[in-house]
Order: structure tokens, then sequence, then C-alpha cells
């Protein structure tokens, strides 16, 4: 009897599954590279034991409709400035709003790797004069830039999502002159402290030794836990 595991997922169970960790980023169940990186495993699984390891940490169910986001009155987007000098935002932090970046002979750097988005795409306004702006984003999303560069530079380095994946975006809107806004991905960063990217080195590993041994763990656990429920159903005074 073949496990329930190991049958073949259809595009449709992906799809739940990425709409799953939508709704549970919006709630702040899972930071901006988590989402990005649960979502491109999720494209790239074959079998039902592969879903069902992104979403056991969350809770069960039909994923319902993530509520709009509120908008803070009379604040509709929030600023980081630097001045001759530097502004820098990272680790845990809360977007579920528009950002804006403004570095005059300064630096501004916002990293988005382990902010909790609530919003569904984060949305970015840069301007650089005469000084520099870089965002940091989780390899995996979609970067949208647009906008205009002077005398200066506009440019992305990212590995970005496949084409056609409903994966996280980030939009950006650049104005530069003689300055530089940049948008990088995790791998053209200094490396986090905290090991998020063991997602995507995992995912990588899932055909290998490595995951066929997890698979068969679990295979193992779930056969003893139902051996377990048929002995207490046939013994229910034990």
């Amino acid at each position: 009897m073949t496990d329930p595991g190991e049958l073949r997922a259809s595009d449709a169970e992906r799809e739940a599954v990425v709409e799953q960790l939508r709704v549970a980023s919006v709630e702040g169940r899972l930071t901006l590279a988590e989402l990005t990186d649960r979502t491109e495993a999720a494209y790239t699984a074959t079998t039902h034991a592969e879903l069902a390891l992104l979403t056991q940490d969350l809770p069960s169910g039909t994923a319902a409709p993530a509520p709009a986001p509120v908008q803070p009155q009379g604040r509709k987007r929030r600023w980081f400035v630097a001045v001759m000098g530097d502004s820098k935002r990272h680790g845990t932090w809360r977007i579920d709003q528009e950002l804006g970046a403004v570095a005059v002979m300064g630096d501004v750097v916002l990293d988005l790797r382990e902010a909790e988005v609530r919003t569904d795409k984060v949305e970015i306004m840069a301007v650089a004069v005469m000084g520099d702006v870089k965002i940091i984003v989780p390899d995996g999303v979609s970067v949208d830039l647009d906008g205009m560069a002077i005398m200066g530079d506009k440019k992305v380095k990212v590995d970005q999502a496949l084409s056609g994946a409903n994966a996280p975006v980030v939009r950006v809107q650049a104005y530069a002159v003689m300055g530089d806004v940049k948008v990088v991905g995790d791998s053209q960063a200094k490396p986090l402290k905290r090991g998020f990217s063991a997602w995507r080195e995992h995912w990588r590993q899932l055909h290998g030794e490595d995951w066929r041994e997890l698979s068969r763990q679990v295979r193992a656990e779930g056969r003893e836990l139902r051996r377990q429920l048929r002995n207490d159903n046939r013994h229910p005074g034990y």
C-alpha cells in the first residue's frame, strides 16, 4: 500500500500551500525570508510529504483570506533618512505600510530578510542624492525596480523567483542623482547570524540521502502512531 505522504503533489496542491504560507506571513507567523524559502520549496515539492514539511508548524485547516492590512491614520509611509550619516534597519521588525528611504551624502540600509511583512507586497520609494540606498532581500523574491538614475546607478543583484511563481514581491521606485540604489539578495550580503538559509540548503538536498532518511523516519513514526491508535481502540480500558 502506498504511503499517503509519497503521493505525488498536484499544481493545485502546491498553490494551496503557497497561499497558506502567504496568509501565515500576513498574520505575522513567518518572516520574509521564511516565506520566500518555503514558497520556493513548495513549487519544487513533488510529494505530499514534502508539502507537509512546509506547513507543519503552522495552523492546520484551509487557509482563510487574510484581512487587508490597516494603514495607520495620517502616516502612509515609514521613512528612513540619512543626511551625511547612516540609517540602518535590520533584524526583526514589522512592515505594515509603504517604506521610504532617503540618502543625502549618506547611506541607508534596509534589511528585509527577518522582517514580518503584513502586506501583500513591500513597496519602497528610494532616493539617493550623492549617497547610497541598499535594500537586502532574500533570494527568491520577485523584485520590480523602476525609476531613474542621473549620474548614478540603480541595479538588482538578486536570484529572483521563477516566472509565474506566486513569490513575495518587493517593488522599488528609485531616484538616484550621483548616488546608487541597490537591491541585493542574501547571497550578495553578509550572512545572518540565524540560519534561515538552512531551509534553502535543506531543500536542495531533498532528493539526496538526507531527505530519503528523513522520509523513512517520518513514515516509520506515522506507522507506529497508527499502530498505537489501533491498539487503543481494541483495548479502550487500558
